[in-house]
């Protein structure tokens, strides 16, 4: 349970500086887009955002310090914490913008939807790696299937459609690496647009059709629904090359654009640094999934790759949507673009999840 000493040897530096380099650069610009012009100086929000990185960093020690199999072996206790946790929101959460997803804790409001994806890989991690035969079977996929439904049905009634959402390609990360044959995800294909009809008739919302509607045609309601996918495009395009500059952004600085802290500082990353800008960021990006990706091949056993490879899916699909999003690609769901978007919770849960991606990449040479 202590951490060894040897193992700092094998401590991949590369991946912590790109990770802290993202952290970085999202606390730069909630600083820009959360600055307050009435009394001079950094808003709330960075404040503690700050304190949430310094909280997610002692998470991350705390994940790379014990080994990830003792910590996989209580995954079982792990997740029935996480789904407790969910349930609580629903009789002491706080409600923000309709959604009830927060749990007060007095000096912050823990919101352990974040937590789920973590949680998740875990105890499939653990699941699929005990089973001989890995995913072939269907009774050990429904099984697998189970483990994720549950918090995805809990999280999609807070309602949190889009963080429950993330937890599908943890589950298909870690069953196509286990052995789920490709015909399985076609015919799944297959069935999802076939009862896509009846979805849009009777399980999507008002406000979920509205989304659809608009990211199909945000001109239907320019100043209403689809304000925020229109002044979303206007910010990426206001960057040019080199940007406007630190702070010199009208988009996210004086609230054109909605939520931009939040939901689309990517937008607010263009605008302010331009398609450099963009550039360097995204390399980051693919820079810490590539490397993710090299400590799962390197891990010295089944249950540590696809705890990476369930960890970084869930990663790479959050990443990927919120930025198409941030452009206009995509319908506005309320994702987050990992270390980089103002959520205390997000950015330790995501800290945290790097920590067990760095513990299993360190002790590839353990016993």
């Amino acid at each position: 349970m202590i951490f060894e000493r040897r193992l700092t040897f094998h401590i991949d530096w590369a991946l912590i500086g790109a990770i802290l380099a993202l952290s970085a650069a999202g606390l730069v610009m909630i600083y820009a887009t959360t600055w307050d012009l009435a009394r001079n100086q950094p808003g709330a929000e960075f404040w503690r955002q700050t304190q949430a990185l310094v909280l997610g960093l002692v998470l991350m020690v705390v994940c790379m310090s014990v080994d990830y199999r003792s910590i996989t072996q209580r995954s079982l206790l792990i997740y029935g914490g996480l789904l407790l946790l969910l349930v609580a929101v629903f009789f002491v959460g706080v409600v923000r913008g309709g959604s009830r997803r927060w749990i007060p804790l007095g000096v912050f409001n823990l919101q352990p939807s974040e937590f789920a994806r973590m949680a998740v890989a875990l105890v499939l991690a653990m699941y699929f790696g005990e089973q001989r035969r890995g995913a072939q079977s269907t009774s050990t996929l429904v099984v697998g299937v189970g483990f994720m439904a549950v918090p995805f049905l809990l999280i999609a009634r807070q309602p949190d459609l889009g963080t429950a959402a993330t937890l599908v390609p943890v589950y298909l990360g870690i069953a196509y690496l286990a052995g789920m044959r490709m015909r399985l995800l076609v015919v799944a294909a297959l069935v999802g647009v076939l009862l896509s009809p009846i979805a849009w008739a009777y399980a999507l919302k008002p406000y979920q059709k509205e989304r659809i509607q608009t990211f199909l045609d945000p001109e239907r309601d320019p100043r209403g629904a689809g304000y925020q996918q229109i002044q979303a495009r206007v910010t990426v395009g206001s960057g040019g090359l080199t940007g406007k500059g630190f702070r010199q952004g009208t988009q996210g600085g004086y609230g054109f654009l909605p939520v931009a802290h939040n939901d689309f500082i990517f937008s607010v990353l263009a605008e302010e640094h331009g398609f450099l800008g963009v550039l360097v960021a995204l390399g980051l990006y693919m820079f810490v999934i590539l490397r993710c990706l090299e400590a799962a091949k390197l891990a010295k056993d089944k249950v540590g790759t696809y705890l990476v490879v369930g960890i970084v899916s869930g990663f790479t699909f959050q990443v990927m949507y919120n930025i198409t999003m941030s452009a206009g690609l995509a319908p506005v769901k309320g994702l987050t673009l990992p270390l980089m978007s103002y959520g205390g919770s997000s950015l330790m849960a995501t800290l945290a999840a790097f920590g067990l991606i760095l513990n299993v990449r360190m002790r590839r040479f353990t016993n």
